[in-house]
């Protein structure tokens, strides 16, 4: 499946996200999230990034 064709405007176009523990995740490694905030704004390479808007999934 091409996820970034295949969102029909509720994901974000062209990010893949494999982390099946967040609540914007969904089954096709995308990301459902209306927008991503990267951070922190000292990061100095891609090892000390991450994306703020992560939200971890409850299991209720």
């Amino acid at each position: 499946m091409d996820t970034k064709n295949s969102c029909q405007g509720k994901c974000i176009k062209g990010i893949v996200c494999d982390v099946t523990n967040c609540v914007y995740h969904d089954k096709e490694n995308r990301c459902m999230a209306e927008q991503i905030l990267v951070g922190p704004t000292y990061a100095s390479s891609s090892s000390e990034t991450a994306c703020v808007t992560f939200k971890q999934k409850t299991d209720n």
